[in-house]
């Protein structure tokens, strides 16, 4: 099969879809493989490591795509990506479709075999491919929010784990999955005062044994489903009780986002202020660290990229029932449930990706 490896346009998104490791797995096992031209720049990963991984190296995106009948890219395609996109091509990336009928209905549009990342399932419901992004931005949540408590970023001048005599702030973490484990975690490490609440008392269970008293967990309701768009848990009038200069730092974002004052930012302008609170809303927030980020995906994807190469993706998805709830658009369709519940069968292109 002819593997395409486009270089990523969204704004400052600096990962790429596969390591040159990655790409000679596949080149030895038979694959063809062409990438863009400094396609893994951002990540440190050179045109010359792909050559020598046996790949074919082309100067722009419309060779990639014309050449290549499975594109592997990270983040969701840009509607110039999709108007590339041809019928019986397939697509393997984060798409995020629940929050973006725009991009919904170009690849309806399309023709093209559609796999998000995030929807294909692993043992006992698992999202293997969404976990190493959700471990990064978890870890980066905490980061990102510390700094911007900071005076000069607009925050209210709190030092995160404080000082001796003086309380630390107070991060609070709504979800213990895997990115609110890894926010907790890092919270926890800095000496933050923290708060985790969860709806699973197993969960929360688990973390107050961990942590013991270094948490306060507590029990919420509401549910977040794979695919769908995410549950609003921060009002604005829960907002309006916030300290001034707080920080909220919502990595649901790409699903809609959970805090009802969200709005998409990107790196170049990741955040902007509405009622005195600071809100951090990029929608790529492990690109930041691309060089990490791109070698945790690739582990985790490059399974699943040799199986729809070797045995196609029909052939892929009735052996893998896990890989096969990957499948989000087919032959001008939505397939997946939770996207099909969240925009409707035809969803609307009123909104610019």
């Amino acid at each position: 099969m002819q593997i395409g490896l486009p270089r990523e346009i969204k704004v400052h998104e600096h990962r790429v879809g596969l390591t040159p490791d990655g790409v000679r797995e596949l080149t030895q096992a038979g694959h063809g493989v062409v990438v863009q031209t400094e396609a893994g720049a951002g990540a440190g990963f050179e045109d010359r490591a792909y050559a020598e991984a046996g790949a074919a190296i082309v100067a722009d995106a419309a060779e990639v795509f014309a050449g290549a009948e499975l594109i592997v890219k990270v983040k969701e395609p840009q509607l110039a990506e999709c108007a590339r996109l041809s019928p019986g091509q397939i697509l393997f990336t984060y798409l995020h479709l629940a929050a973006d009928p725009a991009q919904a209905r170009a690849l309806i549009e399309s023709g093209a075999t559609a796999i998000a990342y995030e929807t294909v399932t692993g043992p006992a419901g698992s999202l293997p491919l969404l976990k190493p992004m959700s471990s990064i931005a978890g870890r980066m949540a905490t980061q990102v929010g510390a700094h911007y408590l900071e005076k000069p970023a607009g925050g209210a001048g709190i030092l995160l784990g404080g000082v001796p005599g003086v309380r630390p702030a107070r991060v609070v973490v709504l979800g213990a999955g895997v990115a609110g484990t890894h926010a907790l975690e890092m919270a926890v490490g800095m000496q933050a005062e923290v708060v985790v609440i969860d709806k699973r008392i197993d969960r929360l269970d688990a973390l107050a044994e961990r942590f013991a008293s270094r948490i306060r967990a507590l029990y919420a309701t509401g549910a977040d489903l794979p695919g769908a768009a995410a549950p609003k848990l921060l009002t604005r009038g829960m907002l309006r009780d916030m300290r001034p200069g707080a920080v909220v730092v919502d990595i649901a974002i790409d699903q809609g986002g959970c805090f009802e004052t969200s709005r998409a930012t990107h790196h170049a302008e990741p955040v902007y202020v509405e009622s005195g609170v600071v809100h951090y809303c990029v929608t790529n927030m492990p690109g930041a660290v691309p060089r990490t980020a791109t070698l945790a995906l690739s582990n985790a994807t490059l399974p699943h990229i040799r199986a729809l190469a070797d045995l196609g993706w029909r052939e892929a998805m009735q052996r893998d029932p896990g890989l096969r709830n990957g499948l989000n658009v087919h032959a001008g369709q939505l397939r997946h449930p939770a996207v099909i519940e969240a925009l409707g069968p035809a969803p609307a292109s009123s909104r610019a990706a």
